[in-house]
């Protein structure tokens, strides 16, 4: 058999999308537009790898200034985990993230790993799945979104993350199919989230959040 060089590239904006689809087939249930949210945010951010022309690992390393960075879509294709091709992609993405302060949503079972690359476990997440449907409740606290200018939103959205995103919010909050809610408190905006169509849904209703 001919022995096939592993490459690691900066992903074309085609290439995200493999990325996007393998997170659905772990069941990861991502959004039907995320690619280009985060593609928007840090369009060097998504690497990946090659076994000849094949791919089978990818990685998100999301710059977002020079003091902050994210890790996502760190995947390996099953046929291909344990023969560390996992682990060069993943010193790629730290080290395009060199100098940052390094965050990432850690998979429970990886977090032992995760604290031997210098990781510190830092929030506890709750997730949770439903089916929705019928009309929204009227409220004279909850708001669309459409009504506040992006500024606004972003005004808002700026203490509670380390670096500016500015970028990511546009994309995330206008993005097609999806409702954009907020809470309005005193006249001004106290929370939003974005329901949006995701990979796994049985039709084009949205169950997943951004959430503050």
């Amino acid at each position: 058999m001919q022995n096939k060089s592993y490459t690691i590239k900066t992903a074309t904006r085609k290439e995200v999308d493999i990325a996007v689809d393998w997170a659905a087939e772990e069941r990861w249930n991502p959004g039907l537009k995320d690619a280009e949210c985060y593609y928007a945010a840090d369009p060097q951010g998504f690497i990946i790898g090659f076994l000849g022309a094949d791919p089978i690992a990818t990685i998100s390393a999301m710059r977002y200034s020079d003091t902050f960075g994210f890790l996502g879509f760190y995947i390996v294709k099953p046929e291909y985990r344990s023969q560390g091709y996992g682990l060069q992609i993943w010193n790629a993405g730290i080290r395009y993230l060199k100098g940052c302060n390094i965050g990432l949503d850690g998979v429970v079972a990886q977090q032992d790993n995760y604290k031997k690359s210098g990781f510190k476990f830092a929030f506890r997440n709750i997730r949770y799945e439903g089916l929705g449907g019928g009309e929204p409740p009227s409220h004279a606290e909850i708001i669309d979104l459409s009504s506040l200018s992006d500024e606004t939103i972003i005004a808002y959205d700026r203490p509670f993350f380390p670096a500016d995103r500015s970028h990511f919010i546009k994309a995330w909050i206008n993005q097609p199919q999806a409702t954009s809610l907020g809470i309005r408190q005193g006249g001004k905006l106290a929370g939003y989230g974005v329901i949006r169509p995701c990979h796994s849904d049985p039709q084009p209703v949205a169950l997943d959040k951004e959430s503050i």
